[in-house]
This record gives structure tokens, sequence and C-alpha cells, in this order.
């Protein structure tokens, strides 16, 4: 195995990346996140500076070998963050990006350091509180949509889109006496000349399956006027309403059907919830 770096943003970094691993595994390291491939958290540098760490691991070495050339996870978010500088959309910058290789050239491990965002959390977390205090604040709520579906509006405009835009890829600060929005999980950006219809609905589909815990129809259907313009017209809304729901709609099938393909749902268990069972078209 030989580490490969991709990315430094400055000498000191050229020097630290090839030591990720040793630095994940010591106290200055706190896990924020540690689920199948994925382990991420904040590596403390010293004099009150932190940077965040996110190791990959691929699922094969096939798999590796096709990342070796469509670009490994920590590849693909330096594009992605290349991409929303470009437009000006706010992200953390990538501080160090190395990729581990196997002697054949697959790679198995990638990581990326970036910039720790210290003042900013979860969009759910942000507009509710850790242990929801703040669900009650319904004039802040309404304000923290207002602001989220102008930055995705805007992100659309530029040319920009993800494949995976959920609110905990989105990230949100108190600033100036508004709020101030972070895209993160860079690898998942992707610009085209005019981001289509198909995938601006897709993306917005994406963030309402993810916001359903603090975010009622009201607060949607706010989401979505915002975000289209005020100048829409009813029968347009209507008609872009309905294609999310059948959107929507097919998206919780695939993912329900995907559950019970993988073992985890007994068809004797009487369990469902009732949006499980509308996805699966029963009663």
């Amino acid at each position: 195995m030989r580490c490969h770096l991709l990315y430094a943003r400055s000498p000191e970094w050229a020097g630290r990346a090839p030591e990720l691993e040793r630095l994940t595994q010591g106290p200055a390291f706190t896990v924020h996140k540690a689920e199948g491939r994925v382990r991420a958290g904040a590596l403390d540098l010293g004099r009150g500076r932190r940077a965040f760490i996110k190791r990959v691991e691929t699922r094969s070495w096939l798999r590796g070998m096709i990342e070796r050339f469509r670009g490994s996870r920590a590849r693909r978010a330096l594009r992605g963050a290349a991409l929303l500088a470009a437009a000006g959309l706010d992200h953390p910058a990538p501080l160090a990006a190395t990729e581990v290789r196997s002697t054949a050239g697959a790679v198995r491990v990638s990581w990326l350091a970036s910039e720790f965002l210290a003042g900013a959390q979860t969009l759910s977390v942000f507009a509710l509180g850790r242990h929801g205090e703040r669900r009650a604040e319904m004039h802040r709520r309404i304000a923290i949509t207002h602001a989220v579906a102008t930055a995705v509006r805007r992100m659309h405009e530029r040319g920009l889109y993800t494949r995976d835009l959920q609110e905990t890829n989105l990230m949100v600060e108190e600033a100036g006496g508004g709020f101030h929005l972070w895209f993160i999980d860079l690898e998942d950006f992707a610009r085209a000349r005019r981001v289509s219809l198909h995938r601006r609905l897709r993306n917005l589909v994406h963030l309402d399956r993810s916001i359903g815990r603090f975010l009622g129809r009201a607060g949607r259907l706010r989401f979505l006027h915002v975000y289209l313009g005020e100048d829409v017209e009813r029968t347009q809304l209507r008609a872009i309403v309905a294609r999310l729901i059948r959107m929507r709609a097919r998206l919780d099938q695939r993912a329900a059907l995907r559950v019970i393909r993988a073992g985890a749902l007994e068809t004797k268990d009487s369990t469902l919830s009732s949006g499980w069972r509308s996805a699966l078209g029963g009663p």
C-alpha cells in the first residue's frame, strides 16, 4: 500500500496528510461519524485550530480499481469544492486529500481534510435545537426555510446540482443578523450548462424526504414558493407539486423495496409505518 497526495493547501498539510491514519487513532481526534466504510470527525491541531477529517474505505478491490479511474471520494470532493468555489457558493475549504492504493493501483482508502465549521450546525439541529428546544420558534424556522430555499435556488441557477441533497449535507450558522448556509459532502456535486427541471425537482425531493421531522405541509409549500419565486403562477405551482408527489412516491417505493430485498423487513411484521405502507401500495 502506498499513500498518494492529491492536494495540500500548504507545506504544513503536505507533511501532515500522510500521517492522517496515525493522527486519527490518537486522543486529538474526536469521532463524529462511524458508519460502515466511513469514519469522520474533528482533529485538534493545537492553538485552538481544528480540521474535519473524513476517511472512506472502498468496498472491494474491483471497486477500488473503478475509483482509480472514476475518482475516489476524496478526489471527487476536490472537484466539487472547485465547482462550488467557481460558483461563489460557500463550502468547507479542502486542506488536504490523499489516496491509499494497492500495488496494482486500486484505491483502498481515501482521506479528505477540510475546514472545520466551528459555528455551524446541520440544518435540523440548527432549526430545532439538539433536544427540540427551539421547535416552537415558528418565525425563526420560517426565516431559516427562506434562507435554505434561496441558497438551493442560487445553486441551481449557477449551474450546479448534487446527487445527495439531504438536510445533513447542509450546515447553517447565524451571521450578521441572518443565516449563513454551507454546502458539505462535496463529492456529489456536478455541473450542467443548465440544470434541468428534473434534476432540480430530484434535489428538492431528496431534501423533502429528510426534513419531514421538522417541516410540515405548510412549511414545505412555503419552501417551494420561495424556491420558485414570487411570480410563479398557481397552475404552474400545482403542476410542479403534483410532479414532486409522484417523484417522491417512486423514490419511497424503491427505498422500501431495497429494505425488503436486504432482508431487513419480514413480511409477517405488521409494524410498518403508514408512510411505508403507502409507498408499498398497502392500506
